[in-house]
């Protein structure tokens, strides 16, 4: 008996071993890890040894094409990115915030009406959204949105207040309900402490996703040119595209996606640093 559960206790303690190829998980884990990373290095050494850097350089790093289309790819081209950007973002904060408290009130066709908007602007894609605040509104309702970045900033926060709006939800129901007892306990009204109390500390919970829908929303301004541009009004890809045209060359594609790179690189970091922080206050 003695000899028998001692033999099990060792092997119970053993190592644990493939008994097909020797090796334990971990090892095994390791050289696929290595396979990986050796696959990978062959693939980059592959594309450096037979791409045809000479017709790259040509056809989409030209440097005389680069140089030209500074400094308006800057002032006007990702000036109006940001600024529909901006406009779309706080629109859509301020009816997600608003769609937010709704789906969590008591009144069921108040969150009826919410959860309606929610699914359908959820549901349909922007591009569509846009057409219909552009050209399907003037026509049927004879309203045509004022000012030039009016249209495509309306459309944009219609699109974003959906979708911020189940993120905010998320974040007040992440909140202790002992904040808002201990508020209404103190003579707070419901309302006065979902502002004063519950929605700071939600914000705090979900300003990464706020960032990171903020980083989408640049991404999705490209879609504005069926609203037609000016030169007012024209955003970066747009801007790239009608450079393509003119210089029958991709370098202006390669100039557009760096200066999307240089707005979302250091707001994608924001974020990761946010969270950093939100896991040390936790």
């Amino acid at each position: 008996m003695d000899t028998d559960g001692a033999g099990e206790v060792a092997t119970s303690s053993a190592p644990l071993v493939s008994t097909r190829t020797g090796m334990s998980k971990r090892q095994r884990a390791r050289l696929i890890r290595y396979a990986i990373y050796a696959g990978t290095l062959a693939v980059l050494a592959l594309i450096v040894f037979k791409a045809d850097w000479a017709k790259l350089q040509q056809s989409f790093f030209d440097p005389e094409i680069f140089a030209e289309m500074f400094p308006q790819v800057i002032t006007v081209a990702a000036r109006n990115t940001l600024i529909f950007s901006f406009f779309g973002f706080t629109g859509g904060l301020a009816l997600g915030l608003v769609l937010a408290l709704m789906r969590l009130s008591s009144i069921r066709p108040y969150r009826w009406a919410a959860a309606i908007y929610i699914e359908v602007f959820r549901g349909l894609p922007a591009l569509i959204t846009i057409i219909l605040i552009g050209y399907v509104l003037p026509i049927a309702l004879q309203v045509r949105v004022p000012g030039i970045y009016g249209p495509g900033s309306l459309a944009l926060a219609l699109v974003t207040g959906a979708y911020l709006a189940e993120t905010i939800r998320a974040g007040i129901e992440a909140v202790p309900r002992g904040q808002m007892e201990a508020a209404r306990s103190l003579g707070m009204g419901y309302g006065r402490a979902m502002v004063s109390i519950v929605i700071p500390q939600a914000f705090r919970v979900i300003l990464p996703p706020l960032t990171n829908e903020f980083v989408l929303l640049i991404k999705d301004t490209s879609l504005l040119f069926v609203l037609g541009t000016t030169e007012e009004t024209i955003e970066l890809a747009k801007y790239g595209r009608d450079a393509v045209n003119d210089t029958f060359n991709g370098t202006p594609l390669m100039v557009v996606a760096l200066v999307y790179l240089i707005i979302t690189i250091p707001l994608t970091q924001l974020v990761a640093v946010l969270e950093r922080r939100n896991k040390r206050s936790r």
